[in-house]
Formats: structure tokens, sequence, C-alpha cells
């Protein structure tokens, strides 16, 4: 009787575990701010996340600064995506005060009309940048 219980126990245990497991999707919709400012930006953003194993389509917006994507979970997850961004030079945008800022080496490496820290460029592009609203 008490080994009867005891693999009854295990198997209550085991089905528990395995209700609490987190399904993970293979075509999740995400959205991402990141900054930029041009064509040549939008391009750069893009490929960036497509390059990414697991992203199935990006596609990032010059008006809104939001790159929506579709994923596989189970292949990536979005911290990866945004390191990628940051990688090709682009702050991502967490939340009105958490920046995610691309190093000063990768923002080197994007073109000079992308520099999008810069005034005298989003002036230029007539652009507006979210983190710099805030200031």
């Amino acid at each position: 009787m008490k080994k009867v219980l005891f693999v009854l126990s295990l198997c209550l245990i085991g089905f528990s575990a395995q209700s609490q497991e987190v399904k993970k999707k293979k075509s999740a919709k995400v959205t991402i701010e990141v900054d930029g400012i041009c064509g040549m930006c939008k391009k750069r953003i893009e490929t960036a996340a497509l390059k990414t194993k697991g992203v199935k389509f990006a596609i990032w917006s010059v008006e809104t600064h939001q790159l929506n994507l579709i994923l596989d979970e189970r292949k990536t997850d979005v911290e990866t995506i945004q390191q990628n961004v940051l990688a090709v030079g682009h702050d991502v945008v967490l939340a009105e005060e958490n920046i995610l800022k691309a190093t000063d080496e990768a923002y080197g490496s994007v073109h000079g009309c992308c520099k999008y820290r810069d005034e005298e460029i989003i002036k230029d592009h007539n652009g507006d940048l979210k983190k710099q609203k805030k200031q």
C-alpha cells in the first residue's frame, strides 16, 4: 500500500511540475522601441533583428520608433534581439526613463546621417526622438 501511495504521489508531483511550465509560442508578437532617424537606420535595425535566429518578421517605423517582431520564443528571446540591435549602434527604450544605450564604439560605427543622439542631425531630418522629448 505504501508503494502505491508513493508512486501515486510521484505522478501527481510530475503532473503539477509539468503544468507550471511556461509555454513558449512559435509565433509571438513583440514590439520594442528603438531609437533611429532615417531609412538607413531602418535597414540596419531590421537586419540586426532578422539575423537573430528565431526572428521571422521585423519592421521598424521611422515615425514611431517601434520595432514590430514576430519571433519563435523557443529559439530566441527579446533580450537577445535587444542586444543585437544595441550591437549595431541603436539605443533600446525600455520604459520612460530606462534606456539601454549602445556602446560608444557601436554608435560611432553608424553612418554620419544616422547619429540620432546629435540634435543638429535630428533637425536636419525634421525628426524627434522619444528620449529627447523628456528633457
